[in-house]
């Protein structure tokens, strides 16, 4: 019975089982770096979402090594000689050793994106020419992450070598490519059902949605999933797909896609825009006065002195987890879900936008982003929604002031911001700032001047809010100041330190300021209603006096109307919204959680409770506001 592979197919059996090995201690380690973001009551809590996560694993491990199945089954006679084998051994360590190192590399960035690792990291890196910088800081940094990866690999290694094939050469071999063919059809058969995530042919493959079914709060979904996984599940998807829930009539009613105001104008306001790099809600003292966290540390003076005679929002919420979704959410109210709009086939269309307010009332409006031009994409997106003029790291022309990273320092490109802009007026003018991007880096003349922070961009923050600081008083002096508004917000948030802000929707909380020193504008106060970025975009519309009707799924926050507030973002898997007093999931087909408003870390789902009429009403919003979205970004009926 030699010509039946038998040694063959049992190694190939451990070989494999060692990636399942492998892959659950890095789902372990993504834990444990993770650990404060990711709370699990117990260890039988950890062991059952382990468990559902071989489901996932098998996928990924599918994925990576269905070539290797294939050269190891093959009846090609050498397959158990020591050449073909060494082949096999390089085959099997540079595929999976680069696959499994995704998992690694999420061990610092899911701290940053808040989700697993997908393909739309691609369109974030395509524009950047600093990889390798980035990288190697990000190492630097964190250098038990790769500790860890090489000890892994080593043992990896160690491991699959004390298991060998030992050569047999076939005496039969009618009997040796018949078994060897039965042998390939039947792996064939699991190794599809295994991608597939089941073997049943009514069930669509699983997807990362499918990892909310076996946790109770929707964040521990990341633990059940991996990187691998939810990387190559993403590559060429496409989630933006045609809906049909409720009539138009309801959507009219009840969603409101277009705005009109008829505030009355004079002089038309100059609008300034500063959308801060990782500004989180959590850093600011302003925003923090009434979350009751003990020992609370402010690290931003100038902003907190500055909100005193702002109208500010307390409850504000990011639509995005990255910096193009934020520019894509304050600019032009439009919020990235599971599938960013930003990096979707869909945004290269024509966008009613601020900027295109802006210019319809004869703005002069510009961009400025102290990284080079391209960089995060913003050059390209700002092309689309309008922007006249861009500034990058090429028109500053200046390398002595660069970070050697990402960008110009914050503070001598504000500076530059304030001296270029207003020279022709109204105008609108955004600036997306970058040096409380990580690595977080400060000037070496300020070293030692800010106050430590236990998180590493405690010390950017306070650059940036000194930086802030300066701008205004050079702005202060510019004839275009007095009738000028300025808006404060971030692009998403990013390192957390207490607890409120470890609950899944705080995770996205934000500082949000309207400040202008002409008191005509009345922008002074604190509001504590939930808000968000795409709020943004319909508020400045309306305080610049557009009357015209425009698109927008947020509302205008100095308006007297009444007007629908669905809160929307997604933690890559699945949406939120918060819609009146309840917190609601949905995975593009149903509504899958419903939490009390109050319930920011999502631990108590009443899906399965009765459900009041307002519920009821709700969940069809939810549905709706869905349908729209996606009617208009595929339809092109953004403007």
């Amino acid at each position: 019975m030699k010509e039946i592979r038998w040694q063959e197919f049992l190694i190939l059996m451990y070989r494999l089982f060692l990636v399942y090995f492998f892959y659950q201690i890095a789902r372990f380690l993504f834990w444990f770096f993770n650990r404060d973001l990711l709370k699990i009551d117990s260890i039988g809590d950890y062991f059952n979402i382990a468990y559902h996560g071989t489901a996932f694993d098998t996928t990924a491990i599918l994925y990576v090594n269905s070539v290797f199945i294939l050269l190891s089954l093959i009846p090609i006679i050498v397959n158990s000689k020591a050449g073909y084998q060494k082949f096999l051994f390089w085959w099997y360590f540079i595929t999976n050793g680069i696959a499994f190192s995704f998992n690694f590399g999420d061990f610092v960035y899911f701290r940053f994106s808040q989700s697993r690792l997908t393909s739309s990291v691609l369109s974030v890196v395509e524009h950047e020419s600093n990889l390798t910088k980035v990288f190697l800081n990000s190492t630097i940094q964190n250098p038990m992450v790769l500790i860890s990866f090489v000890l892994c690999m080593a043992l990896w290694v160690f491991l699959y070598k004390r298991v060998k094939v030992q050569y047999r050469k076939p005496q039969n071999l009618l009997v040796y490519f018949i078994s060897s063919i039965l042998i390939l059809c039947g792996t064939a058969v699991l190794v599809v059902g295994g991608i597939r995530g089941d073997f049943r042919h009514s069930t669509r493959p699983i997807n990362l949605v499918d990892a909310n079914k076996h946790v109770k709060n929707p964040t521990l979904a990341n633990v059940v999933l991996n990187s691998v996984f939810s990387f190559f599940r993403t590559i060429n998807t496409n989630s933006f797909k045609i809906v049909h829930f409720v009539d138009e009539s309801f959507i009219e009613k009840e969603i409101q896609p277009y705005k009109h105001y008829n505030r009355q104008v004079e002089a038309r306001p100059n609008v300034v825009i500063f959308i801060v790099e990782s500004f989180g809600k959590e850093y600011s003292g302003a925003f923090n006065k009434e979350t009751n966290i003990k020992d609370y540390v402010s690290y931003t003076p100038f902003v907190d002195s500055l909100a005193q005679h702002s109208l500010i929002f307390t409850n504000a919420f990011a639509n995005g987890r990255q910096s193009i979704h934020g520019m894509s959410s304050v600019l032009a109210g439009i919020p990235s879900l599971t599938d960013a709009f930003t990096s979707s086939p869909y945004s290269n269309q024509k966008i009613q936008s601020i900027v295109s307010v802006a210019n319809d009332l004869g703005y002069d409006t510009s961009f400025y982003h102290g990284a080079p031009n391209g960089s995060m994409g913003f050059l390209g997106f700002g092309n689309i929604l309008g922007f006249k003029h861009y500034f990058g790291k090429d028109e500053y022309n200046n390398d002595k002031d660069f970070d050697g990273i990402w960008s110009i320092w914050d503070e001598p490109f504000f500076q530059y911001f304030a001296n270029n802009i207003g020279k022709h007026q109204p105008f609108l003018s955004t600036i997306f700032t970058a040096s409380s991007h990580d690595p977080f880096k400060i000037p070496e003349q300020y070293k030692g001047k800010f106050k430590k922070g236990p998180l590493a961009i405690h010390e950017p923050i306070q650059y940036t809010d000194l930086s802030l600081k300066k701008f205004f008083e050079t702005a202060s002096k510019k004839p275009w100041y007095q009738n000028t508004i300025f808006v404060i917000t971030a692009d998403h948030t990013n390192m957390i330190h207490y607890p409120e802000y470890q609950k899944t929707m705080n995770r996205f909380a934000i500082p949000l300021l309207f400040y202008s020193p002409n008191p005509k504008y009345n922008l002074q106060g604190v509001n504590k209603d939930f808000v968000q970025q795409i709020d943004i975009y319909p508020t400045l519309a309306d305080l610049m006096g557009y009357n015209k009707p425009i698109r927008s799924w947020g509302r205008s926050l100095v308006s007297d109307k009444s007007e629908p507030s669905i809160i929307v973002n997604s933690d890559s898997i699945q949406e939120q919204m918060i819609i009146g007093d309840f917190i609601y999931t949905f995975n593009g087909k149903e509504v899958t959680g419903i939490y009390d408003k109050t319930d920011l870390g999502l631990t108590n789902n009443q899906i399965n409770k009765p459900k009041s009429k307002q519920q009821e009403l709700d969940m069809m919003k939810v549905k709706a506001w869905y349908q729209d979205y996606m009617n208009r970004v595929i339809n092109k009926k953004l403007y």
